[in-house]
């Protein structure tokens, strides 16, 4: 049976799978790395106002590490990765994070990296495979090279997020984070994009505050809070939930046709992320797994 902490913090990739149907319908074209910087860094600014509290000793340069890999470097290769590769193939290779997790978590951790573990990592990269890559897919090297390190990015970003943890309210870390990694993106997107459009329209300010409001600050706050109550590797499978769910609104919203190879590959994702959460994958079992601490639930109360 799934924790009631996997499902809440399953929301924040559930939110992220709707960035490609925002992106398409209510934001200029050809802008993601203007998304990303306003996606991030008003949020962040936003919470650290909000929380009234900055980073202290090493909490500078951790705050900027983090919100390097989780968000900026993070964001910045995904760009890159899109523009060189067809989504399915860029998805696929993001779908190799959970098991560069593991990975990771059991030199940093000290979590054991388990039979079921590795299973459910093939799994899930097979599940996503079959959801969004199409035969007629052309390899890149370059964006090859940036997907794969984007997932990489991305699964340091997690391990070290759980392993560094903050005395900090987790509203305040996430805003520091979002900070961080919005300004390692500006200077990204103003050399690649140029400066922002002169105008946008109701529907471009509306979407852009749903990525920043909903799609940032709430989510990677529900994110950031899994991290802390949960095992990494828990956390790392339940993105790859959003290729499932960016598909389904792709079908729901958008026309797409969904075929049943893409069904298969929606159940086997669903089995991969149950078969992962079903229980806690670290060093001693049960007693890896914390729920969250007192000084962690006043924290969350704030979010609501």
């Amino acid at each position: 049976m799934l924790n009631k902490q996997l499902l809440l913090t399953a929301l924040a990739p559930a939110i992220w799978g709707t960035t490609y149907l925002v992106t398409t319908e209510f934001l200029p074209p050809d802008r993601p790395l203007l998304a990303a910087v306003i996606r991030a860094l008003p949020a962040g600014l936003l919470l650290v106002a909000l929380t009234r509290r900055l980073p202290k000793g090493d909490w500078w340069w951790r705050s900027l590490v983090l919100g390097t890999l989780n968000i900026g470097a993070f964001l910045a290769l995904l760009f890159v990765a899109a523009y060189r590769l067809p989504g399915g193939v860029a998805a696929t290779l993001g779908a190799l994070q959970p098991l560069l997790v593991a990975g990771l978590s059991t030199g940093l951790l000290g979590e054991r990296l388990t039979r079921r573990t590795v299973l459910a990592g093939v799994a899930g990269v097979a599940g996503v495979s079959l959801l969004v890559l199409q035969s007629s897919a052309r390899l890149d090297a370059i964006g090859v090279a940036a997907a794969a390190g984007g997932a990489v990015v991305m699964a340091t970003g997690v391990v070290l997020s759980k392993r560094w943890t903050s005395p900090a309210p987790l509203l305040a870390t996430t805003g520091w984070q979002l900070v961080a990694g919005g300004l390692v993106l500006v200077p990204v997107a103003l050399a690649v994009e140029g400066a922002p459009p002169a105008s946008l329209s109701g529907a471009n300010l509306a979407g852009y505050a749903y990525l920043a409001l909903i799609g940032a600050a709430f989510a990677y706050a529900l994110w950031f809070r899994g991290i802390r109550a949960l095992s990494a590797t828990q956390v790392t499978f339940l993105g790859l939930l959003s290729p499932v769910v960016a598909t389904l609104l792709g079908w729901l919203a958008l026309g797409q046709r969904l075929t049943p190879w893409q069904l298969l590959g929606a159940a086997i994702v669903l089995a991969a992320v149950v078969t992962a959460g079903r229980r806690p994958l670290g060093r001693t079992g049960a007693d890896n797994y914390q729920p969250l601490t007192t000084a962690h639930r006043a924290t969350d109360a704030e979010m609501v």
